[in-house]
């Protein structure tokens, strides 16, 4: 505007940190068939988004797979959350398992279009016919799709691997090398209605990301490991397992990054639970050390999203020492208050002269260092157990003062 001659003017400088709320992370994709839905509030190859808390909409899924997905999800939820943040994609069942298979896969091509459609970036994705290979040597083609899918939305996706057996089911994971998948060993026995039926795992453990997610103020930073998983009948089969025993079938599934769910046993030392159904894992299937806990990963998408809504505050204004202290102070700021939530375990940004030279800082390049240490799941506990002398020389003392008090 033109300055006033004799008057006053207002200003906002933009050169103090900046606050960001980051993103929902407990928004759920799932891919399936359901042949019995209502076509128009769920066409095929459509991205619909609704909350599971919606009876009228879940309803209209009718019978099929998305179906069981959805109840599996709002199984696990507990307390005041009722419902959660689901986008669906309804596919044709073909005659063929691996052309439905293809359907999903024509899905996770295009699936960096989703968010755009349905105005939310769902970061938890589940696929259905993950189990079915071809072959014992062959990759489902699905699993094959999804760590580039996952990896454009910065998600993560639960694959459901053969449960007919360990060996088959670390024979599947085996052709996954992926920070984004975890891939779980066992599938659920459900009441739909007065049928017992068997029905996929994974939604039920997308659930409980979920319920986690919500016990944390909507932050993926914590494992999902010793949770109770609810809603199930009974397992597709019974895994032996013992908090005490290596050499266990559920064990052997951990040692090779396939998640589990075991049961309750009452009065058994080594169970994980008195009662009930446990899920247990922690690892995704990349190769290393570094990211291996996926709720590391998950973490890390996060902070790396408030990042990116950080910088593009800033993106555009001319380069000066204010609005670099206040982009910098900004990042401080949020991993400053993640340390204290006990999200992270540490943090430090470095401003370094020799990643910022002269040349490119023309060129309207500047280069932060970061680095952000990820919170581990407690995952074995080691005791080391050996006898106290002082506990005999106190004993001692006390008999040796009582005698005393006597005389």
């Amino acid at each position: 505007m033109t300055a006033p001659v004799f008057g006053m003017t207002f200003s906002c400088p933009a050169d103090e940190p900046v606050p960001v709320l980051g993103a929902d992370f407990s928004k759920a994709l799932l891919i399936e068939t359901s042949e019995d839905a209502d076509a128009t509030a769920f066409p095929l190859d459509t991205a619909v988004r609704f909350s599971s808390s919606d009876t009228a909409m879940v309803a209209k899924l009718g019978t099929g797979l998305l179906a069981d997905a959805v109840a599996g999800i709002n199984a696990q939820l507990t307390g005041l959350n009722a419902g959660a943040d689901i986008t669906v994609v309804r596919v044709k069942e073909e005659d063929a398992v691996a052309d439905t298979a293809a359907n999903i896969v024509d899905v996770l091509t295009g699936i960096a279009t989703i968010p755009s459609q349905v105005n939310a970036t769902p970061r938890l994705i589940w696929c259905g016919r993950t189990a079915w290979r071809v072959d014992l040597d062959t990759t489902n083609p699905i699993v094959a799709a999804l760590p580039a899918a996952c990896e454009k939305l910065l998600a993560i996706a639960v694959v459901d691997v053969d449960d007919t057996s360990a060996a088959n089911a670390i024979d599947a994971r085996e052709t996954m090398n992926s920070e984004r998948l975890l891939p779980v060993g066992i599938a659920a026995r459900v009441y739909e209605d007065s049928n017992l039926v068997t029905r996929a795992m994974g939604p039920r453990v997308i659930g409980l990301f979920i319920r986690v997610d919500n016990l944390n103020e909507a932050k993926p930073f914590d494992p999902i490991a010793n949770r109770a998983v609810y809603g199930l009948a009974a397992l597709s089969r019974k895994i032996p397992f013992s908090l005490l025993d290596g050499s266990t079938e559920g064990q052997q599934l951990l040692e090779s990054e396939v998640s589990m769910v075991a049961s309750g046993e009452s009065g058994v030392d080594g169970a994980i639970a008195d009662g009930g159904f446990v899920f247990i894992g922690t690892d995704n299937t990349t190769t290393g050390e570094l990211w291996k806990q996926i709720h590391q990963v998950r973490g890390a998408d996060y902070l790396t999203v408030k990042l990116m809504q950080i910088t593009r505050q800033f993106l555009g204004q001319k380069i000066t020492a204010d609005l670099a202290e206040a982009w910098l102070n900004s990042i401080k700021f949020t991993l400053r208050d993640h340390k204290a939530d006990n999200d992270i375990l540490g943090y430090e940004v470095d401003f370094r002269a020799d990643k910022n030279s002269p040349e490119q800082i023309r060129l309207g390049h500047l280069t932060v260092n970061l680095g952000i240490e990820p919170a581990p799941a407690f995952k074995v506990a080691h005791h080391e157990v050996r006898r106290y002398r002082p506990a005999v020389e106190g004993l001692v003392a006390e008999i040796i003062a009582r005698l005393n008090a006597v005389s």
